[in-house]
């Protein structure tokens, strides 16, 4: 009886095998992260890192070519501004007899037309050229314009608000008498007015210089890229 026990039971532990034992079907795969191998993640980001430092350095290219050559024209017509605000206010403070202020309005009659002038010829004459909007004529006029306005119109405007204001403030001059007022001030203003004729010739020929120099520069830049491409 006891050897019929055992041999039924060393059939059913020869049936009976362990969860698992059978092997794993070999169309499955599985994949592992080894130590050291560089993920898809990491490779698209060193990519776009690289992409990014491309476009940078191009953009920085063209900021060359188009700023660089220009700055020098740039930088005259602004401190031709700046300097003819500089007299005007001088001479507004001189016929109004202001005293009061004096670095204050200084700082902004040279500042102000300088940085106007500057904006004025990046936007309307280097930006317009670079992109084929505007003739070698056009960008002369231009210039020429925006020497007469940075340089004449807005400082003989800033210098005669501000300095007209000090003026009524500690009345250094008689005020207008009622009815009369806008005869009044052109009355004032006859010298600084007939002393910008001046500073007009010389923001005309500022501006066709500086034009003829964009134009010079545009050229010489479309002569070195067009064989590149």
């Amino acid at each position: 009886m006891a050897a019929l026990g055992h041999e039924v039971g060393g059939k059913l532990d020869s049936g009976v095998q362990p969860v698992g034992a059978e092997e794993a079907p070999k169309d499955v795969k599985m994949t592992a992260y080894t130590h050291g191998q560089p993920s898809a993640f990491l490779e698209d980001v060193k990519l776009r890192r690289s992409m990014i430092i491309e476009i940078i350095e191009k953009k920085f290219e063209c900021l060359k070519k188009e700023i660089i050559p220009n700055i020098y024209p740039m930088t005259l017509t602004g401190t031709a501004a700046g300097f003819t605000g500089i007299f005007t206010n001088f001479t507004f403070r001189h016929t109004f007899k202001v005293k009061h202020d004096a670095l204050k309005t200084y700082a902004s009659l040279a500042t102000v037309p300088f940085l106007s002038a500057v904006v004025a010829h990046k936007l309307l004459i280097i930006d317009a050229l670079y992109s084929d909007n505007i003739s070698k004529e056009s960008c002369v006029l231009r210039s020429s314009l925006i020497g007469i306005v940075c340089g004449v119109l807005q400082p003989n405007s800033l210098a005669f608000v501000k300095n007209g204001r000090l003026a009524t403030k500690y009345h250094t001059i008689p005020l207008p008498p009622k009815g009369r007022v806008l005869l009044h001030w052109m009355l004032l203003c006859q010298t600084p007015v007939k002393l910008m004729a001046i500073p007009i010739v010389f923001h005309i020929a500022i501006g066709v210089i500086s034009s003829l120099r964009y134009c010079t520069v545009f050229e010489n830049t479309l002569e070195k890229t067009v064989p590149e491409e």
